[in-house]
């Protein structure tokens, strides 16, 4: 069983001058799984955080140089490693700054490619196809260099595996026709050439992706026939090298489906032991001319999981830490996938995840193996009657196809019957394969039929967990065209993969809404209950007296830099505390604030607003901002809230997306004004804090005097 998850740019790239291809010479592993190395072929390399989709180091070549192969990562050293113009090795830092000033030696040889891996030193691969350690090629940069290739013998693919103590690099070749493959072991240092076993009509492998399991090294290769073939060769191996050429064997695990046009390449990458993703092969029920990311089962040739992507994909591919990369159209996308071990029944979509009493019996049975024969018997007589009496329900229970049938035809009333019946009474492992087709077809229906909207069953199936919006993508847009924002809310709170273009959407669909109908709404009872406790703790503080965490609204008003804070005195009205929204739009607007985003695409969708939106947003943000700053949620337990963090944090993009607007808005005037003081009065606060910031480190660090007896006045004096 595989899925692929909702994907995202990574980085716009561009195809390289005069050629078809893509312009990225490589991806690779950066300081952690959450970073990645991305060389182009211009003249760049850029380091980004995955998760944030934002690039956190860049370093160019200058004109006229050329970066010669994917930079690295040293894991050893915590260094980057590149070489441009074919001989020129260079090694850097992250806060290095220019390229021109790090580390760079000139090597004797021309240099194919630095392999890395992870805890073990970086190896160097030329191109005569020798291979020496960076540190003992650094340490003497015009060593001689072997030639261990033949003449006009071409490196075309490399790799390095690592398993225990045992480091492997690998490398096929190609000359006049003829593909060979050259495994380099290392302790004891050995190199073995083997050839690649050849059939009339069948080129040369177009990919190689190479994984080691147990003590043997999987090498997977594909043919632009659709075939992939696997080879194992072992970790450590006897063979010296000195009996020649020796013959690969090989064993076809998965025959990939032709299209009517020609391909011309592909890639495939091992995901796991019983999984491949490939790319640039047709999708076996999909029309031409499209370009999908296909999760395919080796061990039971099936299809599992499959995405299109935009724009034509390049045919290159790679694999980090449970994200794929793929280069298509003008971008570098990152897939995340997961793969779990499966049965035929699982690869081919009809597992039948065994009953309660079928597991009880099936394990009754189990823990009797070993005793006589009649206890067996009896066990197993056990668990034939209960197999046959789950059997005889299930005949009554709709399957999949069934449900899904009657959910295209039948009344409103029947389908909730039956899909309340069919949630019930499925196992959860068949359920969390067939939520999703269930949903997608109410979806679908209640967009054709205007009197068909089973609001309990999205709800019913929202709440089993088992959906995402990358498994239903119209759910939520059905929502928000029905105004149906109760299940906008769980919506929100339960997927974790919605695309910034809809939650914006969602935004401005609530800030749109009227007041007055948004209070009809039935909504999570605890969101309103938030902001009810919220504006309640507000009033009570009004009541009391106080400022709010370090500021008062006076000096809001006036110029904080003007007025002593001993001479401040606390005016209620000078500042319109009150919540701008009412308490249900306030508390589905909790929920936007609580979602997971990425600047860079949201900020372009933010611009879609109308200013009187983003100015009720900001007033709300505000508002928020102040009852945090008087710590009015504390009063309020065990309830989901946004953080402090989260409200900052949309208040910067709202201003980065609108400044220009806010800046010459006369509406906006005010409210712009009171962020600002807001803002320069709690710096003039932090600023206070850090004079006596040394003083209250000694008064905490000081001993105290034993000597107080019963009482004791002590007296600290702060300079």
């Amino acid at each position: 069983m595989a899925a692929l998850f909702e994907g995202y740019t990574l980085c716009g790239v561009g195809p390289v001058q005069n050629s078809c291809n893509l312009g990225i010479l490589g991806v690779e592993q950066g300081r952690d799984n959450d970073h990645i190395l991305v060389t182009d072929s211009s003249r760049s390399i850029t380091v980004y955080k995955v998760s944030d989709q934002k690039p956190t180091a860049s370093w160019s070549v200058k004109q006229g140089q050329k970066i010669s192969c994917p930079a690295v990562f040293n894991t050893q050293s915590q260094e980057y490693v590149v070489v441009t113009d074919d001989k020129v090795v260079r090694v850097w830092k992250e806060d290095d700054v220019n390229l021109e000033k790090a580390f760079k030696a000139t090597v004797s040889a021309d240099v194919l490619r630095v392999l890395s891996a992870t805890d073990v030193e970086p190896v160097v691969l030329f191109c005569c196809g020798a291979v020496r350690f960076l540190d003992s090629l650094l340490a003497s940069p015009q060593q001689p260099i072997e030639v261990v290739l033949a003449e006009d013998e071409i490196i075309r693919w490399s790799s390095i595996v690592k398993a225990e103590h045992q480091l492997v690099i690998l490398f096929s070749t190609e000359k006049r026709g003829e593909h060979c493959l050259y495994v380099q072991r290392f302790n004891p240092n050995t190199l073995v050439k083997h050839r690649f076993e050849t059939e009339p009509g069948l080129s040369a492998p177009i990919s190689f992706s190479a994984t080691c399991r147990g003590s043997n090294i999987h090498l997977l290769y594909l043919y632009l026939n659709g075939s992939v073939y696997e080879s194992l060769l072992p970790l450590r191996s006897s063979s010296t090298g000195a009996e020649g050429v020796q013959a690969l064997s090989r064993s076809l695990c998965l025959s990939l489906p032709l299209g009517e046009e020609k391909l011309m390449s592909g890639a495939a990458v091992v995901l796991d032991e019983a999984h491949v993703a490939v790319v640039g092969f047709p999708h076996p029920s999909a029309g031409a001319c499209k370009d999908y990311l296909c999760i395919w089962n080796t061990h039971f040739q099936t299809l599992q999981a499959s995405k299109e992507m935009a724009g034509r994909i390049y045919s290159k591919l790679w694999c980090y830490s449970g994200k794929l990369y793929v280069c298509h159209g003008k971008m570098l996308s990152v897939i995340p996938f997961e793969c779990q071990k499966s049965s035929l029944a699982v690869a081919m979509g009809k597992l039948k995840e065994p009953s309660q009493s079928e597991s009880k019996s099936r394990s009754f049975a189990s823990s009797w193996t070993a005793q006589s024969y009649g206890d067996v018997t009896q066990a197993t007589e056990i668990k034939s009657r209960m197999s046959t009496r789950n059997n005889s329900n299930a005949k009554s229970a709709l399957t999949v196809e069934q449900l899904i049938e009657h959910i295209k035809t039948n009344a409103l009333e029947d389908v909730q019957a039956e899909v309340c019946e069919f949630i019930r009474r499925t196992p959860q492992a068949d359920l969390q394969l067939a939520a999703g087709s269930v949903a997608l077809e109410l979806v679908s229906r209640s967009q054709k039929d205007a009197n068909f909207y089973p609001q309990c069953l999205f709800l019913q199936l929202l709440e089993t967990r088992y959906l995402c919006y990358s498994v239903c993508p119209e759910l939520l847009s059905l929502a928000m065209v029905k105004k149906d924002f109760h299940l906008c809310q769980i919506a929100f709170q339960i997927f974790s993969d919605i695309p910034e273009a809809v939650t914006c959407a969602c935004l401005k669909a609530i800030l749109s809404t009227p007041d007055s109908e948004m209070e009809t709404v039935n909504l999570d009872t605890g969101s309103v209950l938030f902001m009810k406790e919220l504006t309640q703790a507000q009033s009570r503080s009004d009541e009391e007296g106080g400022q709010l965490n370090g500021i008062c609204p006076t000096a809001l008003e006036n110029d904080v830099s003007e007025t002593p804070v001993n001479k401040l005195q606390r005016d209620p009205l000078s500042l319109d505390m009150s919540c701008p929204v009412g308490l249900h739009k306030g508390a589905l607007l909790n929920e936007v604030l609580q979602t997971a985003y990425s600047d860079r695409p949201l900020l372009p969708h933010l611009k879609d607003l109308t200013v009187p939106q983003v100015i009720v947003f900001l007033q709300y943000l505000r508002f928020l901002y102040f009852k945090y700053s008087h710590d009015a949620h504390k009063q309020i337990q065990d309830l989901r809230t946004p953080s402090i963090s989260q409200i900052i944090d949309w208040v910067c993009l709202l201003l980065d997306a609108h400044f220009t607007v806010l800046a010459v808005a006369p509406e906006a005037k005010r409210l712009v004004s009171d962020l600002h003081k807001f803002v320069r009065s709690q710096v003039k606060l932090y600023a206070e804090l850090g004079k006596i910031e040394g003083s209250l480190q000694v008064l905490k660090t000081s001993k105290q005097s034993e000597d107080f007896g019963m009482y004791g006045v002590q007296v600290i004096e702060l300079f």
